[in-house]
């Protein structure tokens, strides 16, 4: 483990994840660390794995300590944490999901007046309330401490499930660097030139769908939506973007549906917004979710959006405006939306213009930098919890009590 030796001159910020592989989290927490190091400086503590984006991090100058956490509850794992926040003489916790967060209670327990900020990026599924948790909750929190939920449904799930009090939990939106997304909207060349790379005929609809191959991404049923699609006469091709658990599943799930050549499984990839630019429509078929970054990325790039009506969703797809929505599992409803949003070339204008505009008014990067920095800042400062809040961040709070409504 590093030592130091220096006094920081900017404020020391850890943030403490499961990994640094890329996912909406973790993109999250490193855009911060990038966007903020002229104001503060940040190091990464990550639980079980460095990843990809953490190694890209060392190599860009950050500290990323690696504690291999154990399986269950892991003591140790939380007091070699707490060996690494006096080491880098850290300021600021900011865990990313739970269990960094319980994590980083225990690590904080030799260093309590260390303010904790907590993001919860989404909830698991099912989910319920956890009287252990509640409990762990109210005995190690601390006044300063601060917790953020991306969205109000996951916000709701912090009071009702985790027992925190209302007053507590404020919404910061997740921000989206919307410029190589918007860049790729209605651009003809990018538009042809990927088609071709991914061997597209030019009559043949293009559906992507950006998502681990995970079982709450529930690609089972994006799968039987396009056979359903194809059996009423359209012309589809499914693209999977993403890597995970599930891959052999979904490939047998093709193979079964004799959909070998109208879905193609493309792995992890780097260039969304290209890929953005080939599609005709974006399909996400998750059983649970946050605020997926996704969907706002496909929102930016002018492509329409068909998704199920879980978790955070609602709040960025309003039914019949921005998008289209289906409860879960629902393969039948996400097909006749697909259908709809492929073949409706009015429908699909007005949808696009409606997304495009939501996307730039509520889901910025620059805002969402800006608030968390409010944040870090309030917790350093000696009034910590109550120092008074901006006007921007308390209308956002209010703005999110309730979802938008799915139609």
């Amino acid at each position: 483990m590093p030592r130091r030796t220096d006094t920081p001159s900017k404020p020391t910020i850890c943030q403490v994840l499961h990994s640094l592989h890329i996912g909406g989290a973790e993109v999250l927490a490193a855009g911060l660390a990038r966007a903020l190091s002229d104001r503060f400086r940040f190091v990464f503590a990550c639980l079980d794995d460095v990843g990809c984006l953490g190694e890209q991090l060392r190599d860009d100058g950050f500290t990323v300590e690696l504690l291999g956490r154990k399986d269950g509850i892991d003591w140790r794992c939380g007091r070699r944490l707490g060996v690494f926040l006096k080491t880098q003489q850290v300021d600021v916790l900011h865990a990313h999901q739970y269990t960094p967060f319980f994590q980083s209670l225990v690590g904080r327990l030799s260093r309590w007046r260390t303010p904790i900020v907590i993001t919860e990026h989404g909830r698991h599924f099912p989910d319920s309330r956890s009287a252990k948790r509640v409990a762990v909750n109210r005995l190690l929190m601390r006044r300063r401490d601060r917790v953020i939920g991306v969205g109000a449904s996951v916000r709701r799930a912090l009071i009702a499930n985790e027992g925190i009090s209302a007053d507590r939990v404020e919404v910061i939106y997740n921000g989206v660097d919307l410029s190589p997304f918007e860049a790729v909207s209605n651009n003809v060349s990018l538009r042809r030139e990927v088609r071709s790379e991914l061997e597209l005929a030019d009559d043949e609809q293009t559906i992507l769908q950006v998502a681990r191959l995970n079982p709450l991404k529930d690609h089972l049923t994006a799968i039987s939506a396009v056979r359903k699609l194809r059996d009423g006469g359209v012309s589809a091709r499914l693209i999977l973007v993403g890597e995970g658990e599930e891959r052999p599943k979904i490939e047998a799930a093709v193979r079964d549906a004799g959909l070998q050549k109208h879905v193609t499984l493309l792995g992890a990839r780097r260039d969304i917004s290209r890929l953005l630019s080939a599609a005709d429509a974006f399909l996400l078929s998750s059983i649970s979710e946050g605020i997926p970054l996704t969907l706002i990325e496909a929102m930016a790039a002018g492509v329409p959006v068909v998704s199920t009506d879980v978790g955070g969703i609602p709040e960025v797809i309003q039914h019949g405006t921005t998008g289209l929505l289906a409860p879960a599992r629902d393969d039948g409803r996400l097909a006749k939306h697909l259908q709809r949003a492929l073949t409706d070339s009015a429908f699909r204008s007005a949808v696009i213009s409606a997304a495009q505009n939501k996307a730039r008014e509520r889901f910025s990067l620059d805002e969402m930098h800006r608030l968390y920095a409010g944040v870090y800042s309030e917790c350093l400062s000696p009034r910590g919890l109550f120092a008074s809040r901006s006007k921007p961040r308390a209308a956002i709070l209010n703005q999110s009590a309730t979802p938008v409504p799915a139609g």
